[in-house]
């Protein structure tokens, strides 16, 4: 596995939006900010400042690019994303995997970056961060359980241990037992869109870590019935599901997404909880991807094994 190095103070983060652009160009400046707050030099990417078609920060070339000259330039630690939003599955193709692979930087980013982490990990065997993003959630102020884990995650070259909820969320044991691997995955929607293409989800003897926002049950259950008919349920050795924030019926009647999770996940009997604080919530605790994991679903515990950094 390869793996950028941790970072330290007076190091250079490459800012990039390889999805969409800024919803408001005035929260760029503030991102910059926030992540020089946490010691950080900014190089800020051109992509940050431009707007394709109403939804892309470029166009596919100009993002991919772009992601390809932050992993050549020695001048950069670590890579940052923006924000999510929508098309990191169009620059996948595009991407120089050999050239990331001989020169590993850690990745951060979650949502439509989902994309990229998969890609990453899958063809220049990349350990990536599956976290908060500096117009998401730092030019706003991440909140200080988020910004703990983040910074142990970002600069101390140590696995993450044990995650932790905040005391007012409980982790949810949804079926017992125990499981290991690699964790993989993220934005459910992104897993399911990958499907049936070259980039999508390898699972087997990993463990399966999903999310999502502003998804009706119907749409969840769609998604998770696709991955199940793919074989990705079969393939896992366990199921880490974290928060599902806006995903209630619209007509406040009818299976909800837990109803879900029994009917799709649960027969496949794969060590499985429920409502770990990471994903599009307050709270968003940094994951890393593509290092070793154990998942202690019957105590309701994910101990992360293995630093995502060297």
């Amino acid at each position: 596995m390869n793996k950028g190095k941790a970072l330290r103070a007076g190091d250079t983060v490459g800012l990039i939006a390889p999805s969409s652009p800024p919803k408001k160009l005035d929260v760029v400046p503030k991102a910059v900010a926030a992540v020089e707050a946490l010691g950080f030099h900014v190089k800020l990417g051109e992509t940050c400042m431009q707007n394709y078609g109403g939804y892309l920060a470029g166009t596919p070339e100009q993002r991919a690019a772009e992601l390809n000259a932050m992993f050549a330039d020695d001048e950069i630690d670590g890579i940052l994303c923006l924000r999510g939003g929508y098309g990191a599955p169009q620059i996948l193709p595009l991407l120089d995997y050999d050239c990331i692979a001989e020169n590993p930087k850690l990745f951060v980013g979650y949502s439509d970056i989902t994309a990229l982490h998969t890609a990453f990990g899958q063809c220049a065997d990349l350990a990536t961060l599956h976290g908060p993003m500096a117009a998401s959630e730092l030019a706003d102020g991440l909140e200080d359980w988020s910004m703990q884990v983040l910074k142990r995650a970002l600069m101390i070259p140590e696995p993450l241990g044990v995650l932790h909820n905040p005391p007012e969320e409980e982790i949810v044991s949804l079926y017992g037992g125990k499981a290991s691997g690699p964790i993989v995955g993220g934005n459910l929607s992104l897993v399911a869109a990958l499907m049936g293409t070259p980039y999508e989800l390898d699972t087997r003897g990993k463990l399966l870590f999903l999310e999502d926002i502003d998804e009706e049950p119907y749409r969840v259950d769609r998604m998770l019935t696709q991955m199940a008919l793919g074989g990705l349920f079969d393939e896992c050795t366990g199921v880490i599901l974290g928060t599902w924030t806006g995903c209630e019926p619209k007509k406040g009647e009818g299976f909800t997404v837990l109803d879900v999770f029994e009917n799709i996940v649960l027969p496949y009997r794969k060590p499985t909880i429920l409502n770990i604080q990471i994903g599009h919530s307050p709270v968003n605790m940094a994951l890393p991807l593509g290092v070793w994991a154990s998942l202690d679903a019957t105590n309701c515990q994910l101990t992360i094994e293995e630093s995502v950094t060297i």
